[in-house]
């Protein structure tokens, strides 16, 4: 049967670890309601219990049990997931259905996902290679929809005052005694409003591994504020107003600097790190405001308002020797509307709205040659005074030609436009005062579902994925992979991808199966090349394609014992200049991520109040290298990067109705690894404590 939409596009695959802990409905990132077995895409669901039993402590790493996403984290403080192949800009993050995505996001590995604080959320889901349709452009590898903590102020006692709460301290042995603690309080009356408050600090310390040791400055402090109410219009109508502080100082890019000493690792070899120090500082706040309802009869039955307001600021401190010193800032302004509505039309649902945001962008550059610092244009991170702006209009059709056969199609039109201040351009050596360039694009999708009985599903899609170049690609100045100085170009054109998907969904009240095969063809992508001179320029170098498999499943052995895991693999090939202008090679696709798969199994005393879970992690050796990840050598080792087996042991106990207390044991081998891509090698040992009081 047909489920009614909510906020977001159409998703299938429960994290099966957590199964047990999931309601079965899926509301999520395809504005489609429905059941695991009548969602006609590849997803998973992470709610806040998973997130709270495998203590993992930022956005990305929520995602390092998801078959197809290697997590990658250039530093501790900054993680970018390669969903399906691809990271930053060519993944879609939203946030409660508002795009977190902004101008100046750029090519691979990005820092902006951990300033999303998941000790907030109620639950996040991802939907991979979803398509542009239903959230506009950058939806290549995956679309992930955080939502956030509320008061659930409808669950409560109808016109009765309510009053609830939590604290939380969390303690990690492997970090110099990191430390995190969240307080929450929900009050209100239920059926007419709540407010919930939550306050997040965490101070996290450097990181100890078997192999290199201390990693010196890899630990950083982080202060979030999160504020929700919710006001009832009626009984099916909610108005929310939500405002989010995210504030993160002095996180090291620790491959770069002198504290990294280098990394052999059964003969692969990493590179020490040259400057005296590489910090970012980051702040973050979003703030909207929407509407909400729907109504059983009526040519709408379900709609949804939201206008937001966000701002980004970034700073980045580099201190290469005594007569190099470079500080860039860049901040953005972005206001967003959305109107997303649904309608029953004949045999089926019709999904349509449109989606606005509009980027506003200041930036400049500074440079310490010796005699202080001083205003250097060629040091911006991207033009400055300059503006983006992102319209779409979609409309999706879910038809169900009978009980068993369902087929969804849609459309999206989309419009970018980009006006660039002043930027320093590279090719002529000097500041230029501006452009400006606009792309229209129509992108489809087309999916089909067949049930084959109560029990077994079957999906098949083709979707279509665009990405207009951002700011960044334009006008960008960056220090890329190991100090590598990277300059966009006017000149790139959008990116296109399809994808082509099938897959098969098992799900019974003891056990479940997903499996899926996915290929991607990819047109124009934009990357950097090689200029010739040391450094790289931006340009739409590389053609190509990647697939995959991805396998993931859940059996209880008995009402206390349940075993889960998952197993994926990719690869890709694509055609890329090895000098700009010059001959194209024939290559592995850059940072692809290498066989991988989980193992869990756990036990809950039949009173619910205690569970430990036991788990293997492994990933084979990835030595499939592109050109530039065998020049990006700080973070990936000659030879490729190491393979790992790593092991580790949760477990929770329900003390009192008010206290929960949890234990985790991590890399119980202390094992040395590293994940592909990233620029420092996970923590060794550690314990981790928490206790969790409510009320």
């Amino acid at each position: 049967m047909i489920r009614r939409t909510l906020v977001a596009a159409a998703l299938a695959t429960v994290p099966l670890a957590a199964r047990e802990l999931l309601d079965p409905l899926v509301v999520t990132v395809g504005r489609i309601e429905s059941e695991p077995l009548d969602t006609p895409y590849s997803f998973d669901r992470i709610d806040a219990g998973f997130l709270r039993d495998n203590t993992r402590r930022t956005l990305p790493e929520a995602l390092q049990f998801t078959p197809g996403v290697l997590v990658q984290k250039t530093t501790h403080g900054h993680g970018s997931p390669f969903i399906r192949g691809f990271t930053g800009r060519q993944n879609l993050l939203l946030v409660d259905g508002v795009r977190f995505n902004n101008s100046l996001f750029r090519g691979g590995p990005i820092q902006y996902w951990n300033t999303v604080d998941p000790y907030s959320l109620d639950r996040i889901e991802l939907t991979k290679s979803q398509g542009s349709v239903l959230y506009g452009s950058d939806a290549v590898g995956g679309t992930l929809n955080a939502f956030t903590r509320s008061s659930r102020f409808r669950d409560q006692a109808g016109g009765e005052a309510f009053t609830t709460g939590s604290a939380y301290c969390e303690f990690r042995s492997n970090g110099d005694g990191s430390h995190v603690g969240r307080v929450e309080s929900a009050f209100g009356v239920g059926g007419r409003f709540g407010v919930l408050l939550g306050v997040t600090a965490k101070d996290f310390g450097d990181i100890r591994d078997s192999g290199v040791g201390l990693m010196r400055n890899t630990g950083y402090p982080e202060q979030d504020l999160d504020l929700r109410a919710d006001i009832a219009l009626g009984p099916d109508a909610t108005l929310t107003v939500v405002h989010q502080n995210v504030n993160q100082d002095d996180i090291w890019r620790w491959h770069s600097t002198l504290h990294n000493p280098g990394w052999q690792h059964d003969g692969h070899v990493a590179t020490r790190g040259s400057y005296n120090h590489r910090i970012y500082d980051q702040e973050r706040s979003l703030t909207y405001l929407r509407a909400a309802g729907e109504r059983a009869d009526g040519p709408v039955t379900r709609w949804s308002a939201t206008l937001s307001y966000q701002t980004t600021r970034d700073s980045e401190s580099q201190d290469r020797s005594a007569s190099d010193r470079r500080y860039q800032t860049a901040g953005v302004d972005t206001i967003g509307f959305d109107l997303s509505l649904e309608s029953p039309v004949g045999p089926g649902l019709l999904v349509y709205g449109v989606d606005y945001y509009h980027d506003e962008v200041d930036s400049t550059g500074y440079r310490d040659r010796g005699a202080g610092l001083a205003f250097d244009p060629s040091f911006r991170p991207v033009a400055d005074d300059s503006s983006y702006d992102l319209l779409g209009a979609y409309a999706q059709y879910v038809w169900e030609l009978n009980e068993r056969l369902e087929l969804t199609a849609g459309g999206r039109y989309t419009h970018a436009r980009a006006e660039l201040g002043r930027y320093y351009d590279s090719s002529l050596g000097a500041d230029v005062p501006g452009a400006a360039r606009d792309w229209d694009d129509f992108t489809g999708s087309l999916r089909g579902l067949f049930r084959v009985n109560e029990c077994w599903s079957l999906f098949a899609g083709a979707t279509q994925a665009f990405r207009a170049p951002n700011l960044n690609d334009l006008s960008g100045n960056l220090t890329t992979r190991s100090g590598v100085n990277n300059a966009g170009s006017i000149d790139v054109e959008p990116e296109e991808f399809v994808t082509w998907e099938i897959g098969a969904r098992h799900d019974t009240a003891d056990h479940g199966l997903s499996a899926a095969v996915f290929y991607t063809d990819i047109d124009d992508i934009i990357t950097s090349v090689a200029d010739g001179s040391g450094g790289s320029v931006t340009t739409n170098g590389r053609d190509g394609y990647l697939y995959g498999v991805e396998l993931e499943g859940w059996w209880r052995l008995s009402p206390c014992w349940t075993l889960s895991g998952f197993a994926a693999w990719q690869d890709g090939r694509s055609d890329t200049p090895v000098v700009l202008g010059g001959p194209t090679v024939h290559e592995p696709a850059s940072r692809v991520m290498p066989l991988t798969g989980s193992l869990a199994l756990r036990w809950t005393h039949p009173g619910e109040r205690l569970w430990v879970e036991g788990r293997i992690l492994a990933a084979s050796a990835q030595e499939d290298l592109s050109l530039s990840d065998r020049g990006d050598t700080q973070r990936i080792p000659v030879g490729g990067t190491p393979g790992y087996v790593t092991a580790m042991l949760h477990a929770g106990w329900q003390a009192t109705d008010f206290l929960e207390l949890t234990c985790g044991l991590e890399n119980l081998t202390d094992e040395d690894y590293r994940n592909h891509g990233s620029g420092q090698n996970e923590p060794g040992f550690g314990a981790i404590l928490g206790a969790r009081m409510s009320w």
